[in-house]
């Protein structure tokens, strides 16, 4: 500590050494005297210690297989209800195979491993002695965990360890090699009615008018095999603009119907549905990410992560003035992948 001045120039303060009681100066109170843990002094709190970080070991591998069992043995019906479920268990099962591994190793170290003080003087920097001594530092710490003289805690953990990053390999699986051509093509097709979402009920092109804007799925979507996967690739938000103030690419002229224009609802960024409409600015906007798209543009991109425009469904009019498909999209929905071409 440096000198200050205090009132007179001659005063100054100094710091004592351990051991020294000079009056006006300050004693280092040194280190706190060792207190042993329950476990260093009675053999069966060591034990019971042992078995409650095998059981927090256990409820990991549990919380694996939890995960496991709703990822492929829960399956996806019409409803939402079981979807909420699947992920309910998706959750849980992670969050249990993480904290026991976590919280079990925690008590590990807290209950059973060596809590002892050690101070060590730098030395000087010698390659093959710090080897060596790495070395035996890696032998001391293997040795003060006791995991070789406690086969409980050792299988158990081995066991935790080894089925914890399974969830994430078995989540991963869905990146590649799908998508391959599940995104290239929909339920959408020449004919295929213009329906609200979720009703099914279709829609007459004198249903839209300016400013308004309709979640649409394909017609029959309610009764298909795989409803929520299907619907996840052909949603689409319906909109009507002023014709004037669209701006089709040369061959989209007749992709819309008076003013009145089909877009994918899933943003090209990671897939959240985008499903809030400005009317006075005519910009899709996705609220996960705020990527913003311009409908008088194509909906191309104006802002944020996303890299390409929403797709757009051609439409047209059949003879009863319903809004039919007159195709399906013409590239592929949904986000950006490496197989899109």
């Amino acid at each position: 500590m440096g000198d200050h001045s205090h009132g007179s120039p001659n005063t100054s303060g100094t710091v004592a050494t351990a051991g020294q009681g000079v009056e006006g100066e300050f004693q280092n109170p040194g280190l706190p005297p060792h207190r042993p843990r329950l476990a260093d002094t009675d053999p069966r709190a060591e034990k019971r210690a042992e078995k409650q970080v095998a059981i927090l070991f256990a409820i990991s591998v549990i919380g694996t297989l939890l995960f496991f069992y709703a990822y492929f043995f829960i399956r996806l019906d019409e409803t939402l209800g079981t979807l909420r479920v699947q992920n309910l268990f998706l959750g849980l099962g992670t969050a249990f195979a993480m904290l026991g591994i976590g919280v079990g190793i925690v008590h590990w170290a807290k209950t059973l491993m060596p809590d002892h003080e050690v101070i060590e003087e730098r030395h000087e920097v010698r390659p093959e002695e710090d080897r060596i001594v790495a070395e035996k530092m890696i032998g001391d710490i293997v040795d003060e965990t006791g995991i070789k003289r406690r086969p409980l805690i050792r299988n158990t953990l081995l066991g935790a360890v080894a089925l914890a990053p399974l969830p994430a390999i078995a989540m991963f699986r869905d990146l590649g090699p799908l998508p391959g051509n599940t995104l290239r093509h929909t339920m959408w097709d020449s004919g295929v009615r213009l329906t609200r979402d979720p009703s099914g009920t279709p829609i007459k092109a004198s249903d839209v008018t300016l400013g308004s804007a309709f979640h649409v799925i394909p017609e029959g979507l309610n009764d298909a095999e795989n409803k929520l996967e299907e619907k996840a690739k052909a949603v689409v938000l319906l909109m009507r603009l002023d014709p004037s103030e669209l701006n089709p690419s040369p061959g989209r002229e007749d992709w819309s119907v008076d003013g009145i224009v089909a877009y994918s609802k899933i943003c090209t960024h990671v897939g959240c549905p985008v499903a809030l409409y400005e009317q006075h600015t005519h910009h899709l906007l996705c609220p996960c990410h705020q990527s913003t798209f311009d409908l008088t543009q194509e909906c191309a991109v104006i802002f944020g992560p996303a890299v390409r425009p929403l797709p757009q469904l051609p439409i047209a009019v059949d003879d009863e003035g319903y809004l039919v498909a007159t195709s399906d999209f013409t590239e592929p929905v949904g986000p950006s992948f490496w197989e899109r071409g």
